[in-house]
């Protein structure tokens, strides 16, 4: 049988890709999730991780394993909530960022309800600054969202780049002033995008606001202008602009998961154990 802390323990440095971010998660130091992995390692009877100097890589052994090991602590998770919280009551308000506002969180959220039907689940798309202070306030239970390097520390779930988003059939000469699709204020892609031209002392007008991913998405693939997005959400038709574009780089976004330290603790807990589960990084480490 596996130890749930080795397995916990390694569900960590996948998702975190790597082994500091994964002891600052746990609240371990660095040596004890390599010593966790090594015991891990030693009940399997074979690697789990290939490791270089520059990144991790699931192993094939290590490819197979982390599916059950999220199964096993997903149940050890429900089998505690079951038994010691089945009487969860109240409310849970999530906050939820257009980059979250898909089906595979919004159907965590349902069978969480379905679980518990004492709690009612509640949930809010906006832009996370707007989000993360009404949380503050007291309005909202639990934010995810993304960040790029702002001063809120919550649940690293991944990182990517943020890119500048043209149509591919558009002009390879960038028009001046640079014309912007932005989230309105306070989105951490528009300051990050504003604060990078800004500096470089570009010249640029914002000629769209967006309420969503979608409508951002429409005004760099139409050509209209051109949009700060997280790589992975590119897709057909757009690309990403680089540096020899004439562009700046843009800052990594991540994206987080906060819970307010009011209510319901072990029921938050509880809930964004879920949302965890449901929000897996597009680029996670895959086998070699």
């Amino acid at each position: 049988m596996f130890d749930t802390l080795l397995l916990q323990t390694f569900v960590a440095v996948v998702d975190e890709a790597g082994f500091g971010r994964a002891a600052v998660r746990l609240h371990l130091t660095q040596s004890a999730v390599s010593g966790h992995l090594r015991r891990l390692e030693e009940q399997v009877g074979k690697p789990l991780l290939k490791r270089t100097t520059r990144s991790l890589e699931l192993s094939a052994d290590g490819a197979r394993l982390i599916g059950y090991a999220r199964a096993i602590l997903a149940l050890n998770r429900d089998a505690a909530a079951q038994l010691a919280g089945a009487s969860y009551h109240g409310r849970a308000r999530v906050g939820i960022a257009e980059d979250f506002a898909d089906t595979a969180l919004l159907r965590a959220l349902h069978a969480f309800a379905d679980e518990y039907p004492g709690i009612q689940v509640e949930a809010q798309v906006g832009i996370p600054g707007n989000l993360l202070r009404q949380m503050k306030e007291g309005a909202l239970d639990i934010v995810v969202g993304s960040q790029c390097g702002g001063p809120e520390r919550g649940r690293l779930l991944w990182r990517e780049p943020l890119v500048w988003a043209r149509a591919a059939h558009a002009s390879v000469t960038l028009p001046s002033p640079l014309p912007l699709a932005l989230f309105p204020e306070p989105c951490p892609y528009r300051e990050a995008a504003l604060a990078s031209l800004a500096r470089c002392g570009m010249a640029q007008r914002t000629v769209m606001v967006c309420n969503s991913i979608a409508s951002l998405r429409a005004a760099a693939l139409s050509g209209f202008a051109v949009a700060p997005l997280p790589a992975s959400r590119l897709g057909d038709g757009l690309l990403a602009l680089k540096t020899e574009q004439g562009l700046p780089p843009l800052p990594e976004v991540e994206f987080m998961l906060f819970v307010a330290t009011a209510g319901d603790q072990a029921m938050l807990a509880a809930l964004a154990e879920r949302i965890v589960d449901s929000c897996r990084a597009p680029g996670a480490m895959q086998p070699q």
